[in-house]
């Protein structure tokens, strides 16, 4: 294998696929990535068995072959570099790596490539176009919401459901809920429930390209294609919860308030809160809120009072303030609208005024107040 490269361009490929390289792993050869050079094309792959990503990069290409190369070696050499004409040669044989610059070479030892894991060839039987700024906005709004519990792996994943005239995606990790949908997707011939890791998706975020992207889906993987990166990952197949039966019919009460303001406080004011239960105390009623905490155990409290639009008695509810915090910075919108009924019930936070097309609903639960 040998090859001329910029440093520049290989360090945009390397990092894209660097995204998937386990740090350590119970199978070393996936701390490695896999070359493959065929003429003038470089193709970058990675693994971490569920999920795979190959981006490709246009090369002066000399000589055809493949080799596994150590990826935190190779990536922290090359960042390390000025945008440099790179020289890379590579012996599989030996399994030996040579980069050269006009000031040095490097010398690197990879593994054995028929010990590196088979990429799966997906060939889905149902495709779908979506566009990039869709794609982004909904892995942007939803994959904060998804839970870390391994002992639940379905809320480990957002589950996309793709409808004739709509695509819809969903979060949650048992204290909040975000539910989004684009009515500007057209899906005539697909119509299918998924549920794709977190961790895909926020690949897929990094790696988008172009204005549009083609999507396959097959039974067990879901595989996303950009002009010049491929992501396939394993669909999490579990029964994705009930999240309607959560989402409150009847709130009677409703906040409105600026959203830039409100954030800005609760920030503030959560730096008062308990270090272990982050309480925020919101205390409402006609034309104000009064937001608040407390931290005993160092004796230090705050208070802020803003003003809002308010319907309903008066009322006073107990929030995780970073739960509040992730919630307001995922809204675009200037103001925000609160709907609640009791103190103990989920509460629905939307923007005031939704984009054209789409429908944001975001979901916390209240936590106990304090005595």
């Amino acid at each position: 294998m040998k090859f001329s490269v910029s440093s520049g361009e290989l360090l945009k490929v390397l990092t894209k696929a660097s995204a998937v390289v386990p740090s350590k792993s119970t199978l070393p050869i996936l701390e490695n990535f896999l070359f493959e050079l065929s003429k003038n094309e470089l193709s970058v792959t990675a693994t971490d068995l569920e999920i795979s990503i190959t981006a490709t990069l246009g090369v002066e290409g000399k000589e055809d072959g493949k080799m596994v190369i150590p990826a935190k070696r190779i990536m922290e050499t090359v960042r390390a570099l000025p945008n440099v004409a790179l020289q890379l040669v590579g012996d599989p044989a030996a399994k030996k790596l040579t980069m050269a610059t006009d000031q040095g070479e490097y010398h690197l030892t990879g593994e054995a490539t028929e010990d590196y894991p088979t990429i799966p060839h997906i060939r889905g039987t149902e495709e779908l176009a979506v566009e990039s700024q869709t794609l982004a906005r909904m892995i942007g709004k939803t994959s904060f919401a998804v839970s870390t519990d391994e002992l639940r792996p379905a809320m480990m994943g957002v589950l996309l459901q793709i409808k004739k005239n709509s695509l819809g995606a969903v979060s949650t990790d048992g204290h909040r809920l975000v539910r989004m949908s684009d009515k500007s997707f057209a899906s005539p011939q697909i119509e299918r429930d998924v549920i794709v890791p977190a961790k895909a998706l926020n690949v897929v975020a990094k790696s988008l390209e172009g204005e549009s992207n083609k999507v396959s889906l097959e039974a067990n993987h879901i595989v996303f294609c950009f002009d010049s990166t491929t992501v396939i990952s394993r669909l999490i197949e579990e029964k994705y919860p009930n999240y309607d039966a959560v989402i409150p019919t009847d709130s009677n009460k409703v906040l409105t308030i600026n959203r830039a303001d409100l954030l800005s406080a609760v920030r503030r004011i959560g730096l008062y809160a308990s270090s272990t239960t982050h309480q925020v105390r919101f205390s409402l009623k006609k034309e104000s809120l009064i937001v608040s905490a407390e931290d005993i155990d160092f004796g230090s409290d705050a208070t802020e009072t803003l003003p809002c639009g308010y319907t309903g008695e008066a009322i006073e509810l107990g929030f995780n303030g970073n739960y509040l915090v992730d919630i307001l910075s995922h809204i675009d919108a200037d103001e925000v609208k609160f709907f609640l009924s009791t103190a103990t019930r989920a509460v629905i936070v939307k923007p005031a005024e939704q984009q054209k097309d789409e429908d944001i609903l975001m979901l916390v639960m209240p936590v106990r107040l304090n005595a």
